[in-house]
């Protein structure tokens, strides 16, 4: 499917967008190709989320700053991004042209075979996350024009890849599972207790493998069930209570802090597009 997307400076580009086929559930939640209809610069401002994406450019490198403007020495081509708890700000000139992998945390732990923690809070280069292997798939994703042939291709790479990598202990898997189903609203110590683990097991396990600590999870799948259900909840109040905030202002600096907007700028722009 294809459809049109604006930057936050209303610079448009086309998004071509696939769910992945069901052997990939709970690996990857989605694929896009993106490619930018006018050479201006450009500005997007992603809130934080549960979401590891991999980048394959075939363009213009960005400038990406976490938390922040980016310098002119923040670019950034090919490459993963780890979980951050906070909104990361993108710049492109305008010609941008990649393909996006969305992995879950988890996901990404048996793609990329690696310790997530070694991703957290920061870009890592497409050779320095997938080595050689990277780099053919960056060559033969580029030599294809059709984007239907090159998401089969990153599917077909990601489905070789995980086929030959260990999967994630059941109980890290089952802890993360039911953090996401309770939108958050989970306290450690239950957690722990429910998959059988110490809690500062659990809490070494989470920070090595998918990077972060359970209460940090936890804090990203509250504020992603609130940006999910916002525009069907009656009030900010409303809104802050179901999703487990102790009350309006607390979600209003939750929202500040991992993206880097109050609730009614943050809502009135997902409204907007």
């Amino acid at each position: 499917m294809t459809s049109p997307f604006a930057h936050d400076d209303g610079c448009p580009f086309e998004m071509f967008a696939r769910h992945p086929r069901p052997e990939l559930t709970g690996t990857v939640l989605r694929i896009v190709g993106y490619r930018e209809r006018a050479r201006r610069p450009g500005v997007q401002r992603e809130p934080a989320s549960l979401v590891v994406p991999l980048i394959v450019s075939f363009g213009e490198p960005f400038r990406i700053g976490l938390g922040r403007q980016p310098s002119p020495e923040d670019r950034y081509g090919s490459f993963a991004a780890g979980l951050f708890a906070g909104p990361v700000l993108i710049e492109s000139l305008g010609a941008s042209h990649c393909l996006q992998i969305d992995f879950t945390p988890l996901g990404a732990r048996r793609f990329f075979g690696l310790p997530m923690r070694e991703f957290t809070d920061r870009m890592v280069s497409l050779d320095a996350a997938l080595g050689n292997a990277g780099i053919r798939l960056r060559e033969q994703l580029g030599n294809l024009r059709c984007w239907k042939e090159r998401f089969n291709l990153a599917e077909r790479f990601v489905l070789d890849r995980i086929a030959g990598m260990a999967a994630p202990p059941r109980q890290l898997v089952e802890g993360y599972r039911w953090i996401e189903a309770a939108g958050g609203q989970i306290k450690v110590e239950k957690l722990a207790e429910h998959v059988g683990w110490s809690r500062k097991h659990l809490v070494n396990r989470f920070m090595s493998e998918v990077g972060v600590g359970p209460k940090t999870v936890a804090r990203l799948a509250r504020f992603g069930r609130a940006l999910a259900t916002a525009q069907r909840s009656p009030s900010l109040a409303a809104l802050a209570a179901d999703c487990g905030y102790s009350d309006q202002a607390h979600m209003t600096r939750e929202f500040q802090a991992l993206a880097g907007l109050p609730p009614t700028a943050l809502i009135s722009r997902a409204t907007a597009r």
